[in-house]
C-alpha cells in the first residue's frame, strides 16, 4: 500500500527562483568558494615559490668589468668602472651612521618582516599612476638585490627578490643583513660600501665618521650623483634638504636628541679624487656621458658602475683635439705662474652639430685629475649678453611692439643711453641698467645695439616683449626650465642673469643655426653590454621658433661678427654669427657662435682654486679685462677653423621674412659703410608659434642674488671689445654726448626717451639727443609688466646692407 506524499508544512514557502539579470550574478556560496580556492592557490604558489627559489651565490659585482668609452669613430676614449669596496664589520661602523642609514632607507628595519607587502603594493600603484619608478623595498630586499641579484627592473627579478628576502630573514640575523647592506650599497664616486664611501668623501675610515658625516653618506644612497655637492654644486640645496630629512628622522626615532640635531652643521665633503686613468679631458667627457645616460633614463649610475658596457660617444676625436689645442694656444699659453690672478682662470666649452644634435667636442677644464668640476656642464656662471639674442628672437616670434606701437625688428630704434629708465605699461619704472663704462649711444637701431651689446636697449626690449615670453623662447630654444635663476628672474633675464652651462647655450644656439628646429643634444651613439645592444632613444625634435624668426636672428648676429664686438671670430674663415657676453665684474667672459655646420660656446671663468668662490678676471692673461670678444672669440675661431678644415665652406641659407633684414647702420662718423650682398631673398613670413597673452612684471631677481640687476646694471657688463680690450670714452660717455646734462633734466620726459622708435629711412642720419631719465636705482622696485601680445604688423621691406652695421667702440 503506497504512502501518499506529505504535504509541505504550511509555514514553509518554496525559495523563489532567480530571474532576470540576477541569474547572472554569483551567489554568496559561489563567491565564498571562489575566494577560498584563490586563497589556497595563492598560498600554494607562495609555498611552492619558497621551496623552489634558493638563495644563490653572490653576484659578480665585486669583480665587475671596466666600462669602455669610445670616440665616434670607434677608437678608445677612456676606461672607467673599477669597483672600490672594502668590507667592514658592523661594529666598525658608528652607531650614529647605522641609525642614519635606517632613518634614510628603512626606519622599521628591526621591527618589521623582510618584505613590506603594503609598501610594494603602494609603489606598484604609484608606478601605474605614472609617478615614476618606486622602490617599496626594505633594506633586506635592497641587500638581496645588491648582493645576490642585479639592478634589472623586471618582474622575474622582483619575484626572486621577494622569496630570497623571506628565506634570508629566517637564516640571517638583522645585524648580519644590515652589515651586508652597508658593505654592498653604492654611494657614488665608484665607492661600494660605507668604508669606501668614508674614504672617498671624507678621507677617513668609517669608524671615524661623525653623526653629520654619516647622515650625509646615508643621504647619498637615494641618489649618489645628484647629492654629491662637490661635483655638482648647483644641487647643494637639494642635497642639504635630504641631509636634514635624515637627521629629522633620527630625532623622530629617538636616535638623536633635538639639541644634537640643532647643533649639526652640513659636512662639506672633500673634492673627489678621480682615477688617474681619467686625466685630461677624458674624465670630463665620461662624467658628462654618465649624467646624460641617467638624465635620459637610459642607464642608471648604479647599473653603469657595475661595468661591462662599451659606450660609443658622439665625440669626434679630431674636433676634440682641435678644441684642446685652441684653448692651450689662445688661453693657457698666455697664463703665467707669476700672476696670482692667473690661478683663478678656468675655461669650458661645448660644440654641437646643429643638424644632428650630436655633441662633437667638449672642453671641461685643464685636467680632470686637477680640476674635477666640468666647466662645460656646470651651471653657476651668468652668460651675460649671449642671452640677448633670445630676447630678440622672442620679440620676432611674438610680433612684439615698442611702447609706441612699432613692430620690433632690426631697424627699430631704441634709446641706448646708459642708465636710462626702463618704461613699462604703467610708465617709468625704477630700473636703470647701465651700459659698459656708462657709455651713452643715443637713438640706435636694434641691429647696432646687438653689435655693440647695449644693455639699455635690451632691458627695454625685454619689458616690451614680456619676461614670460623671453623665458619661454629661451626654454624652447634649448635652455632647461631648471636652469638656475630662470624661474625667479623677471626683467633682469634679458641681460643674462640666469646661469646656464655652455652645453645649454650651445643647444640653444644650435637651434638658431638649424633654422629654429631644435634637436635635443646627444652624447651617446651606441651602447653594448655582453654583446647585446642597449636601446638608445633617438633625440627628440621640436619646432622651437619659426624659420623666419631663427633666420632673422642669425642675420642680426652676423653683424656682430662682421663689425660688432666679435670681429675676432672672423679668423675662423667661415661665414659666422654669434654674440659676446661678459658677466658682472668680469667674473666670466663668453662667446657663443655658429656656422651652418657647427655651434660652439666658449666661456672663460674666474674661480678661487681653494674656496671655489667666483672671482673677477681683471688682469688675467696680462689683459686689463677678459672680454667675450677677446680670448673666448679667439678660441672659438681657432677651434672652428681646425674642426672644419677640409670641409666645403657653406654660407647661411636665410629666409628671415619681410622687414627682418637689417638696413645699413650708421658708423660712428655718421656715414654708412659699404654694402654687401643680401644673405638671402626676403621670404613670406611664417606663422609664429602661438602663445598665450600672459603678462608679468620685470621684478628683480631673487633676494640676495649678487647679480647686475641688484646693483643697477645688467648681468652683462655691456660692450665687449672686438680685440678683447675695452677703452672707455672720456668721462665714460660716447663722443659728442653730454650725458650728465641729460640726467639732470629729470624724469618729466622719461616716457618719451624710453620708447622704441622706428628707424629713420636714412641710414646715415645722426641720432637725435634724448631727454633725461627719472631718478631711481633699485630695479627690485620696478612695477612694470610686459606689453600685451602684439598684433602682426608689416611694413616696407628695407634693403639690406650688412656691411654698414657700425664699427665697434674704440
Amino acid at each position: 500500500m503506497s504512502e501518499e506524499p506529505e504535504e509541505p508544512n504550511g509555514d514553509q514557502k518554496p525559495r523563489p527562483r532567480r530571474t532576470g539579470p540576477r541569474r547572472l550574478l554569483p551567489t554568496w556560496r559561489t563567491l565564498l568558494a571562489a575566494t577560498s580556492v584563490a586563497l589556497l592557490a595563492g598560498a600554494g604558489a607562495l609555498i611552492t615559490g619558497y621551496m623552489l627559489v634558493e638563495i644563490p651565490a653572490p653576484n659578480s659585482a665585486a669583480a665587475a668589468q671596466n666600462n669602455v668609452y669610445l670616440y665616434s669613430d670607434g677608437s678608445q676614449l677612456a676606461r672607467d668602472g673599477d669597483i672600490n669596496r672594502q668590507n667592514v664589520e658592523l661594529d666598525a661602523v658608528p652607531e650614529s651612521t647605522r641609525h642614519a642609514v635606517l632613518a634614510a632607507e628603512d626606519r622599521d628595519f628591526y621591527h618589521q618582516p623582510a618584505v613590506d607587502v603594503v609598501a610594494m603594493a603602494r609603489a606598484g600603484w604609484n608606478m601605474l599612476r605614472g609617478e615614476g619608478k618606486q622602490s617599496g623595498s626594505t633594506i633586506t630586499q635592497q641587500y638581496v638585490k645588491n648582493y645576490y641579484l642585479g639592478q634589472e627592473q623586471t618582474l622575474t627579478r622582483k619575484t626572486k627578490e621577494f622569496f630570497i628576502a623571506l628565506k634570508l630573514d629566517r637564516e640571517a640575523s638583522k645585524d648580519e643583513i644590515l652589515a651586508g647592506y652597508l658593505n654592498t650599497s653604492y654611494f657614488g664616486r665608484h665607492a661600494y660600501g660605507v668604508q669606501a664611501a668614508a674614504q672617498a668623501y671624507y678621507g677617513k675610515d668609517a669608524g671615524d665618521l661623525t653623526t653629520a658625516e654619516g647622515a650625509y653618506l646615508a643621504a647619498l644612497l637615494n641618489s649618489p650623483n645628484l647629492y654629491d655637492v662637490a661635483a655638482h654644486p648647483e644641487n647643494r640645496e637639494r642635497a642639504v634638504a635630504r641631509w636634514k630629512y635624515v637627521l629629522d628622522g633620527m630625532v623622530k626615532e629617538g636616535w638623536l636628541t633635538p639639541r644634537e640635531r640643532a647643533a649639526a652643521k652640513f659636512p662639506q665633503p672633500d673634492p673627489a679624487k678621480p682615477p688617474t686613468g681619467l686625466s685630461g679631458q677624458r674624465g670630463y667627457i665620461v662624467e658628462a656621458v654618465k649624467q646624460h645616460l641617467a638624465a635620459r633614463d637610459i642607464l642608471s649610475e648604479e647599473r653603469l658602475a657595475q661595468g661591462g658596457f662599451r659606450i660609443t660617444t658622439t665625440i669626434d676625436r679630431r674636433k676634440q683635439d682641435a678644441f684642446v689645442k685652441a684653448v692651450e694656444r689662445e688661453l693657457l699659453s698666455q697664463l703665467s705662474e707669476e700672476r696670482e690672478i692667473d690661478r683663478h682662470v678656468r675655461a669650458g666649452g661645448t660644440s654641437i652639430d646643429p643638424e644632428t644634435g650630436e655633441v662633437v667636442a667638449m672642453y671641461g677644464g685643464v685636467d680632470y685629475t686637477r680640476q674635477f668640476v666640468n666647466n662645460a656642464t656646470r651651471r653657476d656662471y651668468q652668460p651675460g649678453s649671449t642671452f640677448k639674442p633670445f630676447v630678440y628672437a622672442a620679440a620676432l616670434e611674438h610680433r612684439a611692439k615698442t611702447r609706441d606701437g612699432d613692430p620690433i625688428g632690426p631697424d627699430t630704434t631704441y634709446n641706448g643711453d646708459s642708465g636710462r629708465t626702463v618704461v613699462g605699461p604703467g610708465g617709468p619704472t625704477t630700473w636703470k641698467p647701465e651700459n659698459e663704462d656708462q657709455v651713452d649711444y643715443g637713438d640706435i637701431p636694434v641691429s647696432t645695439a646687438m653689435n655693440k651689446s647695449v644693455n639699455a636697449v635690451f632691458a627695454q626690449m625685454g619689458v616690451d616683449v614680456g619676461p614670460a615670453r623671453v623665458k619661454e623662447t629661451a626654454a624652447r630654444l634649448g635652455l632647461p626650465d631648471t636652469t638656475p635663476g630662470m624661474a625667479e628672474a623677471q626683467g633682469s633675464i634679458s641681460l643674462g642673469t640666469t646661469t646656464p652651462s655652455t652645453l645649454d647655450m650651445a643647444q640653444a644656439y644650435a637651434t638658431l643655426a638649424n633654422h629654429g628646429e631644435r634637436i635635443d643634444h646627444s652624447l651617446v651613439k651606441e651602447i653594448r653590454h655582453g654583446g647585446e645592444r642597449v636601446r638608445v632613444p633617438e633625440p627628440a625634435t621640436l619646432r622651437a621658433v619659426s624659420r623666419s624668426t631663427a633666420d632673422a636672428t642669425t642675420a642680426v648676429l652676423r653683424g656682430v661678427v662682421k663689425s660688432g664686438t666679435a670681429t675676432a671670430a672672423q679668423a675662423a674663415g667661415r661665414p659666422a654669427a654669434g654674440k659676446t657676453g661678459t658677466a658682472e665684474e668680469d667674473r666670466a667672459a663668453w662667446f657663443a657662435g655658429y656656422t651652418p655646420d657647427l655651434a660652439t660656446v666658449v666661456a672663460v671663468m674666474g674661480q678661487n682654486p681653494e674656496t671655489g668662490a667666483h672671482k673677477p678676471l681683471y688682469g688675467a692673461a696680462g689683459l686689463p679685462r677678459v672680454n667675450g670678444g677677446g680670448i673666448p672669440a679667439r678660441i672659438w675661431a681657432a677651434y672652428t677653423a681646425e674642426a672644419l678644415r677640409g670641409t666645403p665652406v657653406r654660407d647661411f641659407d636665410l629666409k628671415p621674412g619681410k622687414n627682418r633684414l637689417p638696413n645699413a647702420s650708421p658708423s660712428p662718423s655718421g656715414s654708412a659703410g659699404p654694402s654687401e650682398p643680401s644673405d638671402g631673398p626676403g621670404a613670406p613670413e611664417e606663422e609664429p608659434t602661438q602663445v598665450d597673452g600672459s603678462e608679468e612684471s620685470p621684478d628683480a631677481s631673487a633676494p640676495g642674488r649678487d647679480d647686475a640687476e641688484n646693483t643697477g646694471s645688467g648681468g652683462d657688463t655691456g660692450d665687449d671689445g672686438a680685440n678683447g680690450e675695452r677703452t672707455p670714452h672720456k668721462g665714460g660717455k660716447a663722443e659728442g654726448k653730454d650725458g650728465e646734462k641729460k640726467r639732470e633734466e629729470g624724469g618729466k620726459n622719461a616716457g618719451d626717451r624710453d620708447r622704441g622708435k622706428k628707424a629713420d629711412e636714412q641710414p646715415g642720419k645722426p641720432a637725435k639727443p634724448s631727454a633725461g631719465a627719472a631718478d631711481g636705482k633699485n630695479p627690485a622696485a620696478a612695477a612694470s609688466s610686459p606689453a600685451p601680445a602684439a598684433k602682426a604688423s608689416a611694413g616696407p621691406l628695407p634693403q639690406e646692407s650688412p656691411g654698414a652695421s657700425g664699427s665697434p667702440r674704440p
